[in-house]
């Protein structure tokens, strides 16, 4: 049995916003000892409550975080063709739907509250996800993420959208940074580059890779948020530096930076444009893995001070440069190198 406990607050032009509370509850055995019910989940829909299928498009949205670029959300909206948008987090409430509903035309948008494992295991939760022509992953504490949803029918359902389903797929600041192949989870707390670098061990760095969300266009792709405003660009390379020294990335490590009120889309064919008012930063090596990446030492990642191939690229309102996915080829920006000695980044 299913008990809907719904909570209307109606808004104009007749849709309506509700939280409901789902509860599953399982049958008692025949032995007449009741099992535990199932966890009830918090969800805020607003639009229709019927279930649409339309035409959407494959892409990825990734976002650096801070304010939202209404532009960048717009052309995630549309490519659900009118559907049912879905954005799942694990704190917070309702703040995007009636941004989201109200920007570009769609069935509906359903937030959804996935703050354990016993939730992202429930069907209930993942036929919710399976059935969005859009999902986004809100921003929040990406350890959240990977310790409540991976391995789980949650993340099953993600998947299914990106490579079954092939409808859009974004996330901004902590939903950005699990979907790359590989992933900082910050399970032990947020790292600086002072620190990663000094020491790619660290124990602030927490590392999981090609064990999570599987988007193809981001394999071998680590990304990170907040980029130039919190000054990640090092512990983003010391990162990469580790995923080739432990993780099999043996001959290429790419990474995604994005800054804050920015934003990366990129469409069914792997082709990107940069919005918003500041950078996006698209990093590889160049050929060969770090001199020195061992626990206790600094980081040194030289090779010929042509460690790390850098490209950078501005946000505009309307989507600035261009970006491969496919074939990490790019337009339209700035070319440089990065490369670090003794813990120092250049």
């Amino acid at each position: 049995m299913k008990l809907l406990h719904l909570v209307f607050s109606c808004l104009v032009f007749s849709s309506c916003q509700k939280e409901a509370v789902v509860t599953d509850t399982v049958p008692s055995s025949s032995t007449k000892i009741a099992a535990k019910p199932a966890p009830s989940v918090v969800t805020y829909l607003t639009g229709d409550a019927a279930d649409v299928t339309t035409a959407a498009t494959a892409g990825f949205l990734l976002m650096g975080g801070s304010t939202d670029v209404d532009a960048a959300i717009a052309w995630f909206l549309q490519r659900a063709a009118g559907g049912d948008v879905v954005v799942i987090r694990s704190s917070g409430a309702d703040g995007y739907n009636s941004y989201m509903y109200n920007m570009v035309s769609v069935n509906s948008v359903e937030t959804i509250m996935i703050d354990s494992r016993e939730k992202a295991s429930l069907a209930t939760v993942a036929d919710k996800i399976r059935n969005a022509e859009a999902l986004f992953i809100a921003g929040g504490d990406q350890w959240n993420y990977v310790n409540y949803w991976k391995n789980t029918a949650t993340e099953d359902a993600i998947n299914y959208l990106i490579n079954t389903k092939k409808v859009t797929v974004g996330g901004t600041s902590a939903g950005l940074a699990v979907l790359g192949s590989a992933y900082y989870s910050a399970e032990k707390g947020s790292v600086t580059s002072a620190q990663a670098l000094a020491n790619p061990y660290h124990r602030y760095v927490t590392l999981g890779a090609n064990d999570f969300i599987n988007a193809p266009l981001l394999a071998n792709t680590i990304t990170d948020s907040h980029y130039s405003q919190r000054d990640r660009q090092g512990r983003h390379i010391a990162f990469m530096a580790r995923l080739m020294k432990d993780f099999g990335y043996a001959t290429t490590v790419k990474g995604i930076g994005v800054d804050e009120e920015t934003a990366v889309c990129i469409d069914a064919a792997g082709i990107g444009k940069v919005f918003g008012l500041n950078n996006a930063y698209f990093l590889k090596n160049t050929t060969l893995a770090a001199e020195t990446c061992v626990s206790g030492s600094p980081l040194t990642w030289n090779r010929s001070a042509q460690a790390i191939t850098a490209y950078r690229i501005a946000g505009s309102t309307t989507g600035n440069g261009s970006f491969n996915a496919n074939n990490w080829t790019f337009s339209g920006g700035t070319s440089y190198f990065y490369y670090v000695n003794n813990g120092v980044l250049f």
